[in-house]
C-alpha cells in the first residue's frame, strides 16, 4: 500500500509519553482517531529506542483496532533507526518526520523507499525563501510554525535577540502560496485558530498538547476538527 497516496494531514497529531499526562500514548491516539484525526507522529526526547519502537507497536495496533491502518498515516520524528526496527519487526510504520538538523531526507528515502512517507520541517529563519529554493523531490509535506510559542517545542527558531519566532497568518498565506508540496502548521495551535489559519490555504494543523494534554482528548479532537472541516478556505 502506498501510503503517500492516502496522506492527509489536514488533522495531525504528534504524541509520545511525555505529553499525555501519565495516560497511555495509545488511549490519546484512539480518542484522537476516532474523533476524526488523518495523521499521527510518534515523537519522544526521552523515550528510548526500545521504547518508541513498543509506541509504533502500539500506535499501529490502535490503527489496525479501528480499521484506520490504511487510511491514517503513522510516522515517527527523527529516529530513521527506529522506524526501520519497527519495519524488522513486522510493525506497519509509513514514514518518518525530520527537522532541518536531522538525518538528510535523501538518506531517509534511500532507506525507507519510493512509498514511505517523508515531512520535513521548514527552516524557521528566511522561511519564505528557503520553501522557494528547497529541494522538494524526496518530501510529501512540509511542517511550519510555530503559531504561537508554546512549551512542547523548546528549540524553536529564535531571532537575533533571541526571541522565539512565531508565524503570522500573512506569512502563512504567502507559504501555501509558494510551496511545491502540501504545509502543516502548528505551534500552540487551539480550536480559535483554526478558521484564521484555515483560510491561509494550509493543508492542515498539527497539535501536541490540544489533544494530548486536554482533561477530556476525544472531545478536544472532536471540537478542533469540527472546527476546521467547517471554516471556509482562502
Amino acid at each position: 500500500m502506498n501510503m503517500r497516496k492516502k496522506l492527509d494531514i489536514s488533522a495531525y497529531l504528534v504524541v509520545g509519553p511525555e505529553n499525555t499526562l501519565g495516560r497511555p500514548v495509545g488511549d490519546i491516539i484512539r480518542a484522537a482517531v476516532e474523533n476524526g484525526f488523518t495523521c499521527l507522529q510518534i515523537r519522544s526526547k526521552t523515550a528510548s529506542a526500545r521504547e518508541l519502537i513498543a509506541l509504533c507497536c502500539e500506535a499501529a495496533d490502535v490503527l489496525q483496532a479501528l480499521g484506520k491502518a490504511e487510511d491514517v498515516v503513522l510516522l515517527v520524528d527523527d529516529r530513521l533507526d527506529v522506524v526501520l526496527a519497527a519495519r524488522e519487526a513486522g510493525i506497519k510504520v509509513d514514514g518518518i518526520h525530520v527537522g532541518q538538523s536531522d538525518i538528510p531526507v535523501a538518506v531517509c528515502r534511500k532507506f525507507l523507499g519510493p512509498e514511505a512517507v517523508i515531512g520535513l520541517s521548514a527552516r524557521t529563519q528566511e522561511l519564505l525563501n528557503y520553501v522557494r529554493q528547497a529541494d522538494t523531490r524526496d518530501i510529501d509535506y512540509f511542517g511550519a510554525g510555530p503559531l504561537h510559542e508554546t512549551a512542547t517545542k523548546p528549540d524553536c527558531g529564535r531571532d537575533a535577540a533571541g526571541h522565539i519566532i512565531t508565524r503570522s497568518f500573512e506569512e502563512l498565506t504567502e507559504l501555501h502560496a509558494i510551496s511545491p508540496v502540501p504545509v502543516v502548521v502548528g505551534g500552540g495551535v487551539k480550536a480559535r485558530d483554526l478558521p484564521a489559519l484555515r483560510k491561509t490555504g494550509v493543508d492542515g494543523f498539527f497539535v501536541v498538547s490540544a489533544v494530548a494534554g486536554a482533561a477530556d482528548p476525544a472531545a478536544a479532537a472532536r471540537e478542533l476538527v469540527a472546527t476546521w472541516k467547517a471554516a471556509p478556505r482562502s
